[in-house]
């Protein structure tokens, strides 16, 4: 791990994106709440937030860090057809958020895979990326800036 024991905790927030597409059928009954494991859509929400917080179990090289919110939003798109997931973390903290943006999209996207594969094995998770962090030495990033 780098040593970040010199820095000071700063505010620092990361916001990441990602989709899963899915056959209309699929879409459909993650919508309605028709799925035989429940609600995928509050379970993503919830998988999302575990992943957050666990990002450093599942990254070796990743610093435990203390999150101060996450934010989780699903939503159903017809013209995927699928979902898309953003996250919003914020932290104080020595060292920055990203890790835990993309690993909170990961986790939801990956818990509506499990919720739905009985309706279609063939989903697709793709387009999980940085869209923008704040804070610490290297400043503001948002994607299609630099």
């Amino acid at each position: 791990m780098v040593d970040v024991s010199g820095k000071e905790p700063t505010r620092r927030t990361a916001r990441a994106s990602g989709e899963i597409r899915m056959s209309p059928t699929a879409l459909a009954a993650i919508a309605g709440g028709e799925l035989p494991k429940g609600d995928a859509l509050a379970v993503a929400r919830v998988a999302g937030i575990q992943a957050a917080k666990r990002t450093s179990d599942l990254v070796p090289l990743c610093h435990p860090l203390p999150i101060d919110h996450v934010s989780i939003e699903l939503e159903a798109d017809e013209t995927l057809p699928g979902v898309r997931a953003r996250s919003e973390i914020v932290v104080t903290a020595r060292t920055g958020a990203e890790m835990e943006a993309l690993a909170a999209v990961a986790g939801a996207l990956l818990s509506l895979y499990d919720m739905a594969k009985s309706l279609d094995r063939g989903m697709t998770i793709g387009e999980i990326r940085l869209e923008s962090k704040e804070g610490g030495r290297s400043g503001a990033w948002m994607r299609g800036s630099e």
